[in-house]
């Protein structure tokens, strides 16, 4: 065989060295597919609450009162400084111990994720409320717009349009750890490549379909993500 037939022939030469049968999953294809939506609702849930959270969270941070700011500090440091998987367990098998109450695997999710993004996202959110220019607030204060308003108006808009790369870039963390909920049982895409590759004997096939799928997940919403930017700035 000489270099060019080798070199044509050598991703099937590679497939057939492998022993690779995507044939195997065909059937359950659909299946890990149906994962997608757990998938999304999660990651669109987790990132609603932990936004809002964060929102209030930054809002203690820039605070003059100091117990505000401190609680604020310790809550980022207790989440920056444990494990999101740790998290996760803690609040899955610790929450039916302490109230008595089971919950399924998704809230547990929705609710570590949500806490976890909260910590990182208020800091995002702090650095670009403290970006905007101070004098805008002196001048809301000094035609008399209350805080609350100069909040909502003035200063977070501006700040939103400062940080809102970094916080596509939590969403796209966010979705791709979602993953992690699949070892409290959750039926997301990883899970299902799990249970189909436990079926069929077969883990590569599977776990690369899932790959596949949350490359194309995060693609979605990074394309999404910079014509939502480029639509803001138009509008400045």
């Amino acid at each position: 065989m000489d270099c060019s037939t080798f070199i044509l022939n050598f991703p099937p030469l590679l497939l057939g060295q492998l022993n690779l049968d995507f044939g195997k999953i065909a059937p359950n294809i659909p299946y890990i597919l149906g994962g997608i939506q757990v998938t999304l609702l999660f990651t669109l849930l987790s990132a609603l609450f932990g936004f809002a959270l964060a929102i209030v969270l930054s809002f203690f941070k820039v605070s003059t009162f100091k117990p505000l700011r401190w609680f604020a500090d310790i809550y980022t440091s207790i989440f920056r400084g444990t494990p999101l998987i740790l998290q996760l367990a803690l609040i899955y098998f610790a929450t039916p111990q302490l109230t008595g109450y089971p919950i399924t695997g998704l809230q547990a999710g929705v609710i570590t994720f949500a806490l976890n993004s909260a910590a990182y996202s208020s800091e995002t959110i702090r650095g670009g409320i403290l970006a905007v220019d101070k004098g805008q607030r002196e001048a809301a204060q000094t035609l008399g717009v209350g805080y609350p308003m100069m909040m909502k108006d003035i200063i977070l808009p501006q700040a939103f349009k400062n940080i809102l790369p970094a916080l596509v870039n939590d969403s796209i963390a966010l979705l791709k750890d979602s993953a992690l909920v699949s070892t409290v049982g959750a039926l997301d895409v990883m899970r299902r490549s799990q249970v189909v590759a436990a079926e069929k004997f077969i883990y590569f096939e599977p776990l690369l379909l899932a790959g596949v799928i949350y490359y194309v997940l995060v693609m979605g919403l990074t394309l999404f993500a910079r014509r939502f930017e480029r639509r803001m700035r138009r509008s400045d």
